[in-house]
């Protein structure tokens, strides 16, 4: 998904007359005082707070989740009325709860306090603690902001005391938590009130009660998930010597919380990418084909066995999964189509169309796993003169040839076409290529990393700037100066150095068989 950046200017004309000039110096002497000051004041029921009342608000409230922003940042924008709307929800249940805002930009001394070195960030004080303020950890929206706080508020897992409540509470969501411990003050019962606080989109009950455990059918602490799909309950026991690890019961629940199949919509994609299940394994098809419907069968039937592993995701190419389409190179005439995902680097693999039962898929997922499937990488179709112009045009399928020309030193620029940075740095690019067009040994080329892929570098965001001096070794260095054509030309002139600062160099290993041709 791609977030636009908005910005929002104000601009106030010149053309004042002198009595409203006064006006405003007067407004801004006000605002200086009120920074010199520790009232506390509101802006949309969030507490604006600087360094004169910070210590004040942390005295005042128990529990004060701050925002550290800058004014220009866009997800900061984005953010604002979520937080706001998040304050009044929280002030209307009488929850202790209080949410502030800092300028880290004008509040410098309180940004170098608190470690603040991007926006937003979130930090939770707690009892006036200004030693350690707690990381926030949830989502970036108004009910992920609330959920959190209320956890943090009360008590983070309900307490089951007999059958009935169990029942009720069992049977009061799609998907419940229940820790069922013989003794609540355990290190075992600690770890899981710790888990409880963080995740906060599921309900957590606890029970220690004999009769819970009888009705349950335990013998051990065990963590038990209910859920209204698929197996219906899935538990958890304590290991007696380990004990509960809060990290890996986490990510447990995250991962047995999702459906054996998920489809892909609107509501479920944020739980398909937070579960940090390593690989995907999707199955691209027409939903209004009742034959290509059936294909669901073995799908399901595969999936079992990587759990954890693997998420099998289904993805209908002629409704929301239509827009992720062309990260895979697809069209909606292409399904079916299987195809797995690896998460850490978004290498795609195709599998043989020629099968889709379920044995046929396990096959392919573990030779992937086992690393005997070369990846399937996108490449767009080299345009006519992409060798004539000043800045070459490269794609997947002709890059191997040019990169590493052990005759040419090359300087690549690897953009998305909607990122606002490397349109602001185009121009300048342009200008270099028109400044090294009649260089024998210099080539200065970009290529389109959303829609090609390389076999050995991973673009992880743009733009990203790689120089390729010539010789052997196939050595890469990334560039991380200043991007004006001056100074990537004192960086070429040097041979791919700068005075500022040593390049990272690294060697890219060859790809697998012959190189590509174009």
């Amino acid at each position: 998904l791609v977030w636009l950046l908005v910005l929002l200017l104000a601009w106030l004309g010149p053309a004042l007359g002198g009595e409203e000039e006064d006006g405003e110096v007067v407004a801004e002497e006000e605002e200086e005082d009120d920074m010199l000051s520790d009232e506390l004041k509101e802006e949309d029921g969030v507490l604006v707070l600087h360094e004169h009342n910070f210590a004040r608000a942390l005295s005042e409230h128990r529990l004060l989740l701050v925002e550290f922003y800058a004014p220009w940042c866009g997800h900061c924008q984005r953010l604002a009325p979520a937080f706001a709307q998040a304050a009044a929800t929280l002030r209307n249940e009488s929850s202790p709860a209080w949410l502030g805002k800092v300028d880290a930009t004008a509040q410098v001394a309180l940004a170098s306090e608190f470690g603040i070195t991007s926006y937003p960030t979130l930090k939770l004080f707690r009892d006036g603690n200004r030693t350690h303020p707690v990381a926030y950890t949830g989502r970036m929206d108004t009910e992920g902001i609330v959920r959190w706080m209320q956890r943090r508020s009360g008590p983070s897992a309900t307490l089951l005391q007999d059958t009935d409540t169990a029942a009720a509470f069992v049977s009061s969501q799609d998907l419940v938590v229940v820790g069922f411990f013989k003794d609540l003050e355990s290190e075992a019962a600690q770890a899981f009130y710790e888990v409880a606080s963080e995740v906060v989109d599921m309900p957590f009950g606890v029970a220690e009660a004999a009769e819970l455990f009888q009705a349950y059918r335990l013998s051990v602490d065990t963590i038990c998930l209910f859920k209204k799909f698929d197996e219906g309950r899935t538990d958890f026991p304590v290991d007696p010597v380990r004990g509960l690890d809060a990290a890996e019961l986490t990510q447990l629940l995250r991962v047995h919380s999702l459906e054996l199949v998920m489809e892909f919509t609107n509501e479920t994609s944020n739980q398909i990418f937070s579960a940090k299940i390593p690989h995907h394994m999707l199955l691209f098809l027409n939903k209004s084909s009742s034959a290509q419907l059936t294909l669901r069968d073995g799908f399901r039937a595969a999936a079992g066995a990587f759990r954890g592993k693997v998420l099998f995701v289904v993805v209908d190419v002629t409704g929301y999964g239509a827009d992720v389409l062309p990260f895979f190179g697809l069209t909606p005439a292409d399904a079916p189509t299987l195809c797995l995902v690896k998460m850490e680097n978004n290498r795609k693999y195709r599998m043989d169309q020629d099968t889709f039962s379920d044995t046929a898929i396990r096959t392919f997922i573990q030779a992937v796993l086992d690393g005997k499937v070369k990846p399937h990488l996108l490449s767009a179709e080299p345009p006519e003169d992409w060798d004539k112009r000043p800045v070459k045009v490269l794609v997947g399928k002709t890059f191997e040839q040019v990169a590493f020309d052990e005759t040419k030193n090359v300087f690549v620029k690897f953009y998305a076409p909607w990122c606002s940075h490397c349109q602001a740095m185009a121009a300048a690019w342009e200008e270099l290529g028109e400044r090294y067009k009649d260089h024998e040994d210099i080539v200065i080329a970009e290529l389109d990393a959303t829609a090609n892929e390389l076999e050995n570098i991973t673009i992880s965001g743009f733009p990203t700037l790689h120089y390729f001096p010539a010789g052997p070794g196939r050595k890469m260095v990334e560039y991380k100066s200043a991007r004006d054509v001056e100074t990537f030309s004192k960086f070429l002139e040097n041979g791919g150095t700068l005075p500022e600062e040593p390049p990272a160099v690294s060697e890219v290993p060859p790809p697998q068989g012959p190189p590509p041709t174009p």
